[in-house]
């Protein structure tokens, strides 16, 4: 057990460090800028009062970097505490302020048995956090992109918003060009084609003759429809430039994760590719040593249930609030496609079905399965090798 207990309330400037003995007694407060020089000092005058501390922080990525790099690369063991665990414990605390918070993560740091210790992740698992996290941004902002440019054309052109279907790349193309039903009528089919062909778009012939019976459905030019038509070229415009970011992104990714050593382990799973696989990797660190058992991967990515009985109440389980939701996709995703491409995954969930457990409680349950399978891939360095199906007893 440590001497001292030193806890740190994570800001975007100042950080606020208070450190504690085993009685639950301050050693020192201190409130820091988040600078490279500052907290070194900080290392040092707490290092100076015991080298025997457990650093211990509410926050493991953005502003926490820095000071979570410096304590790695002084052999600082180091505890993560959840926003949620912060503050449920500071229902028992009076007060609020960041040395109480930062008093409070070194208190529950001290009492606290159930905490993982934060381990360095690889450079490539780092590179594709950032990646991932990245394309899950520009994919939102894809949808939002969406939702503007339909409500933009609804307000001069509903026959055309309610024939084109926006996820693809013809009809945003075809919007860039020509938006109004009068621009339409007046192009014609044929050269809308053509338009669309030199534009290197599929189907150019039958988007053409959608767009022209929109136009002909609608003879009315709406108020504000000159503007109205620049807006959604603008629009249309930057939903396609976020088509080439996500694009680049997926290539990046792809060929990141195919340099790390698990890759080809990870990908012979079935149903996991390389965007799964980068996100299993980023949300793990990419080491499997960090959870010790796959019991506790599975608590992590939650898809190991809690008990929660209650008198006379047993076998009550439900899911934990506290688990990252990165490893939980990736296992739910590849097991929703491993059960169309793999005998075994499908005989499982069939299983489960006639068990009688809804669509989603089977997947989870196989997801759960297939976790145990990938850890002991992982673990003994083979990849996947497939089996027949067991089938239940007559």
């Amino acid at each position: 057990m440590p001497e001292i207990w030193a806890g740190v309330d994570i800001g975007k400037e100042h950080h606020h460090c208070v450190v504690i003995n085993a009685d639950g007694e301050r050693l020192l407060s201190r409130r820091i800028l988040n600078d490279e020089t500052e907290l070194l000092q900080l290392i040092g005058d707490v290092l100076e009062i015991s080298a025997d501390v457990l650093w211990a922080v509410d926050l493991n990525h953005g502003g926490a970097a820095l000071l979570i790099d410096l304590l790695l690369s002084h052999g600082q063991p180091m505890a993560y505490l959840t926003g949620l665990a912060v503050h449920r414990g500071s229902a028992t605390y009076k007060g609020k302020t960041d040395a109480k918070d930062a008093f409070v993560i070194a208190d529950q740091a001290r009492v606290r048995r159930d905490l993982g210790l934060l381990r360095p992740g690889d450079e490539i698992a780092v590179d594709l956090r950032t990646l991932t996290t990245r394309r899950l941004d520009v994919v939102f902002d894809r949808t939002r992109q969406i939702n503007r440019l339909r409500a933009q054309l609804l307000e001069i052109f509903p026959a055309l918003e309610r024939s084109l279907d926006l996820v693809n790349k013809g009809p945003v193309m075809l919007l860039t060009g020509y938006q109004t039903p009068a621009a339409i009528r007046r192009a014609g089919a044929k050269r809308i084609e053509t338009w669309l062909k030199n534009c290197k778009i599929r189907g150019a012939a039958a988007l053409a003759k959608t767009a022209v019976e929109a136009a002909q459905a609608q003879q009315t030019a709406l108020p504000g429809e000159k503007l109205a038509a620049a807006m959604v070229v603008r629009l249309a415009k930057g939903l396609m430039a976020l088509d080439e970011e996500i694009a680049e992104l997926h290539a990046l990714i792809e060929a990141k994760f195919r340099e790390h050593p698990h890759a080809e382990v990870i990908r012979s799973l079935p149903g996991m590719g390389a965007k799964l696989g980068a996100e299993f990797i980023a949300a793990t660190g990419g080491d499997m040593d960090a959870f010790g058992s796959p019991d506790r991967l599975a608590g992590f990515a939650g898809l190991a249930p809690r008990p929660r009985d209650s008198g006379r109440v047993s076998g009550n389980l439900r899911r934990p609030k506290r688990y990252h939701r990165g490893p939980l996709r990736s296992m739910y995703l590849s097991a929703m496609v491993s059960i169309t491409t793999c005998p075994a995954s499908k005989a499982y969930y069939q299983r489960k079905r006639s068990e009688g457990k809804g669509h989603k409680q089977a997947l989870l349950s196989l997801a759960r399965r297939r976790l145990n399978v990938l850890w002991a891939m992982i673990r003994d360095g083979q990849c996947y090798q497939g089996s027949p199906p067991v089938t239940a007893a007559a």
